[in-house]
């Protein structure tokens, strides 16, 4: 497990980058690999993260909204 959620963030963000996929598929992956419930991490999605999240799902609108 990770020691804060810095940790966690970081590896999330390289978990994206390397699978060119979003934060939150991210996050999903990294939870699914690891038998671990999405409810079981919220605790470590720290500001940061979220934001990117966020920005992540905004962006994938918009996408879809020009489709």
């Amino acid at each position: 497990m990770f020691k804060n959620a810095s940790s966690f963030s970081l590896h999330i963000e390289e978990i994206a980058r390397k699978n060119r996929i979003s934060h939150m598929d991210a996050v999903l992956k990294y939870c699914e690999e690891n038998y671990i419930e999405p409810d079981d991490i919220k605790n470590l999605i720290n500001k940061t993260l979220r934001d990117k999240i966020e920005n992540d799902m905004r962006e994938a609108k918009i996408g879809r909204a020009h489709v």
